[in-house]
């Protein structure tokens, strides 16, 4: 009796203890998508009639830093007329602005170009089974708008012309605003300043900046030459 005892309680437990491991039934990307990696700062600031995006150029692989100047803002399209940075993982990063680039040739002569472009690569982003894998998020900007990209299917507007992605966008951001009303200083001065406060603070941010500006159109210029 002791022994038959023993061992209904032996299989209760194991039965427990099986039924405990296949419920732990999470995807991989899912559990990935729980803590991002993130660690760089990418920063774009709109002012006058520019726009700035910079970037640092530090990759981290856990506690090491493994390269100090990547390049993480790039312009892209045929008339390279839009600047992309991004943050993440690298390769699934340079991934997406494939697709990105792709997207915008669909919509060559639109003047919501990079809008569109940008909730086309979103949707895929979020619904495709191999997309939605990838570990990064997009700042883009052209000449009218500024768009922060994430695999969640957001794409987010800056309402001040300043945006930022990356472990150390905050400080960044945070600093852009307080020297936005500066008048001696340029776009791409905010930019720069703001970056390397994010940097001072940011251990995953370093100094050396990668800069990219183009001229932008005065709001609604182009609805304007319409009519």
């Amino acid at each position: 009796m002791f022994f038959t005892k023993s061992s209904a309680v032996m299989r209760s437990t194991i039965g427990s203890v099986a039924a405990g491991i296949t419920r732990s039934t999470t995807p991989l990307y899912a559990q990935r998508q729980i803590q991002p990696s993130r660690s760089t700062t990418v920063i774009a600031v709109r002012k006058d009639n520019s726009v700035t995006v910079v970037g640092d150029g530090q990759v981290t692989l856990g506690a090491t830093v493994v390269k100090p100047n990547a390049r993480k803002v790039r312009r892209l399209g045929s008339e390279k007329k839009v600047i992309a940075g991004f943050a993440g993982a690298t390769a699934d990063a340079l991934t997406l602005i494939d697709r990105l680039e792709g997207k915008l040739d669909e919509h060559p002569d639109h003047h919501d170009q990079l809008l569109r472009a940008c909730v086309s690569l979103a949707k895929d982003w979020r619904m495709d089974k191999y997309l939605r894998r990838l570990d990064a998020s997009l700042l883009v900007c052209d000449e009218s708008i500024s768009l922060y990209v994430t695999g969640t299917g957001d794409v987010l507007e800056s309402p001040d012309g300043i945006i930022g992605i990356g472990s150390g966008s905050s400080y960044a951001i945070a600093a852009a605003r307080a020297l936005l009303p500066i008048d001696s200083m340029s776009a791409e001065d905010i930019a720069k300043k703001a970056l390397a406060i994010a940097a001072d603070l940011d251990i995953y941010t370093n100094h050396g900046v990668i800069s990219e500006s183009i001229s932008t159109t005065p709001p609604h210029a182009e609805k304007k030459d319409d009519s």
